[in-house]
């Protein structure tokens, strides 16, 4: 599948480190608060918030923090403004498009940090639908590739629904269509696989091609961004 980004296989890498990150349970309580919010706090009922739980156990974030984060999405805890799922579309350096996902209380507060971290970043801002088209919404499955045959694994995978799989170093990338995404997910449990990360996702239809002084300066940007603790997903075309 074209358009996979590099950001991604790193981010996807990294994912358990994150608790270390100060702002890490910050974002998974957004998170989740989005989606019992969207779906109810019942994870037999909603497969979003089931995913992203698993998700924050992975990350060690404690159980409370969990509790509290779903109450506040369902409105069984009043604590501050609604947390809502804003998108915002960019072009950092080497016109890489940019999806950028956030949770905020705050859309104003929000909006001017990224615009600022894009300015200062040689990127910008654009208006809603300048980017969206160049990418797709699937379902995004995520193994780690460990002492296992990688054809028969393709195949359970194939045999399981995927659209298509992409195998970057040791991850293997399993997509479906977003409506497959918790049945081929749990197949490939039920066959004995460790899925390290499952969620709906964005892939581009094509990639860019920016030079190597614009991949250090997109990197950059995407450090900043993730900094950020509204920020809790970037998807690119680079």
């Amino acid at each position: 599948m074209s358009g996979h980004s590099k950001w991604s296989t790193i981010k996807h890498k990294k994912a358990i480190q994150d608790a270390k990150r100060a702002n890490a349970f910050t974002k998974l309580a957004n998170m989740i608060s989005v989606a019992a919010r969207e779906g109810g706090g019942d994870l037999d009922t909603n497969f979003k918030l089931k995913m992203i739980i698993e998700k924050a156990r992975s990350a060690n974030m404690p159980k409370d923090n969990i509790e509290r984060a779903i109450k506040r999405g369902t409105g069984e805890l009043k604590d501050g403004e609604e947390i809502k799922e804003i998108f915002y579309e960019a072009y950092g350096p080497g016109q890489i498009a940019m999806l950028i996902k956030t949770a905020t209380d705050n859309t104003n507060r929000t909006v001017g940090d990224i615009r600022h971290i894009l300015t200062k970043s040689g990127g910008k801002m654009v208006s809603k639908g300048s980017v969206s088209f160049l990418f797709k919404k699937v379902g995004e499955i995520v193994i780690t590739i460990s002492n296992v045959n990688i054809e028969e694994l393709e195949m359970q995978a194939i045999d399981a629904g995927a659209d298509d799989i992409k195998l970057e170093g040791d991850l293997l990338f399993v997509y479906t269509k977003p409506e497959d995404l918790q049945k081929i997910k749990e197949k490939l449990e039920s066959d004995g696989i460790k899925i390290n990360n499952a969620e709906l996702s964005f892939v581009a239809n094509q990639q860019s091609n920016p030079t190597e002084n614009e991949k250090r300066k997109y990197e950059e940007l995407l450090r900043k961004l993730d900094e950020n603790d509204d920020v809790v997903d970037i998807y690119d075309n680079s």
